[in-house]
């Protein structure tokens, strides 16, 4: 007996939505899309081994081709250009190596890797002419890339060309560099002993970079190389060129102990009462630290005395500048300025006193009168 139930076919399913989806994807996304995460993998093309002239020229007919391509494709991207560029020296092609190079500048001539490489490549093959070439339009073009100055006087020291070297060096001076270019100069001298020039380059350094620290560095260059008198010039110069205003701690404190270095222990202390009268009371920790130990090392009772008096004479003006009617203070301070005898500033100091009494104790004075 035959079956003659009707044959099933496929479950029509029903649509539930007809709309559009909110977010489109296109078949170019999902293509870019499965590249960018390599979801396909594509075999590496299988390494040729060229074996003839007609060969070796129609494949970098076909390299160049797509170095060329992608960069019509994105002119702005620099790694391409380099690649290029990389590519072309490898074929020992370096005549084409640098119209990529020139080509790569045109498009972005402030870059300065690609100055930078393209130097290097010139140097490599020895091309020292063409190399200057390269490092003078760069440093004109950004004279105010270090990096560039850096590696044409290191090429030009390389090549023994110390003269040349040091031109370069002075064009580079006369933009005013930062503190390491000068301090890149002095070596450069000191490795070929010309002190007298590196003298002169420290003048003009702490000219144009007058921070205490520079006139230090300056002043201990000096010492070192036995021009004590120069030195202490220096310090003194220093201390004129900030005034007052503007004197420095670390600075007064170095000139001290130079002084100690040459024994000259009354001009030493010179320089720790001139920085404890001139410099404001809250700079004073160290000065007075130093002051002590040099007077316990090479001074006498007195000095010891003048250097305790001094820094309880301080710690009491902090205290009176915190708590101005703090009396009992008022009192010890006086006493301690009665000690030491200088009229001037006793009587100035027992004005300052009086300003403080309050008002209500000088009425009480008066009627008591």
């Amino acid at each position: 007996m035959e079956d003659e139930r009707p044959a099933k076919g496929p479950k029509i399913v029903p649509v539930k939505n007809k709309m559009p989806a909110s977010i489109q994807i296109t078949a170019e996304q999902l293509l870019r899309e499965a590249k960018e995460k390599q979801l396909e993998y594509v075999a590496p093309p299988p390494r040729q081994k060229i074996s003839d002239p007609e060969e070796l020229a129609e494949y970098r007919m076909k390299k160049r081709k797509e170095l060329e391509d992608a960069i019509r494709k994105n002119r702005l991207k620099m790694v391409n250009w380099v690649k290029y560029a990389h590519w072309e020296e490898s074929q020992q092609e370096i005549q084409r190596a640098r119209s990529i190079w020139e080509r790569t500048l045109d498009v972005d001539y402030r870059n300065i890797a690609i100055w930078l490489k393209y130097a290097e490549m010139e140097m490599r093959y020895k091309q020292i002419n063409h190399a200057r070439n390269i490092w003078d339009r760069a440093i004109a073009i950004l004279p105010r890339a270090n990096q560039l100055w850096y590696k044409y006087t290191y090429m030009e020291e390389m090549l023994g060309n110390v003269a040349g070297c040091r031109q370069i060096f002075e064009r580079w001076m006369e933009w005013q560099p930062d503190e390491q270019a000068w301090n890149t100069y002095i070596k450069f001298e000191l490795r070929y002993n010309e002190l007298e020039r590196a003298r002169m380059i420290y003048e003009r350094f702490v000219v144009t970079h007058p921070e205490p620290r520079n006139w230090i560095r300056y002043a201990k260059f000096e010492e070192q190389n036995n021009y004590v008198k120069s030195a202490r010039r220096i310090y003194e110069r220093a201390i004129e060129f900030f005034g007052e205003e503007h004197l420095n701690e670390r600075l007064l404190l170095e000139f001290a102990r130079f002084e100690e270095h040459q024994k000259e222990h009354e001009r030493c202390r010179m320089v720790y009462k001139y920085a404890l009268e001139h410099l404001p009371k809250s700079s004073c920790e160290d000065i007075f630290k130093a002051y002590t130990i040099h007077e316990k090392k090479y001074g006498d009772r007195t000095g010891i005395e003048d250097v305790i008096t001094s820094k309880r004479k301080f710690q009491y003006e902090e205290e009176l500048k915190e708590n101005a009617m703090d009396y009992d203070t008022w009192f010890d301070y006086l006493r301690l300025l009665e000690s030491e005898g200088d009229f001037a500033v006793i009587r100035e100091s027992y004005e300052k006193a009086i300003a403080q009494v309050p008002p209500i104790q000088v009425c009480l004075v008066l009627f008591s009168e």
